[in-house]
């Protein structure tokens, strides 16, 4: 590959370089995507469905009691109100 000094550059050609080599980068990590996609897919058929994405699941929402208040079993408060 030839050597390219970037001193010598002007801004318009630096722009015109970056632009280039961003499209060749975009191009490569589409290709590579592909391979590694079918090999996935190759792959899934020897035991369990490859995943796609990890997606976490959100976090459990806290259950209200009939009064409408939080359903807390360990809140010491209420050991203290029922042994009064």
């Amino acid at each position: 590959m030839a050597k390219i000094d970037l001193d010598q550059l002007s801004i318009e050609e630096l722009a015109d370089l970056r632009e280039r080599a961003n499209a060749k980068l975009l191009e490569k990590v589409a290709a590579r995507q592909a391979e590694l996609e079918a090999e996935l897919e190759k792959l899934s058929l020897y035991g369990k469905p490859a995943k796609k994405a990890f997606v976490a699941s959100p976090p459990p929402k806290a259950r209200k009691n009939q009064d409408g208040g939080n359903d807390k079993a360990d809140d010491p408060k209420d050991d203290v109100a029922e042994a009064a």
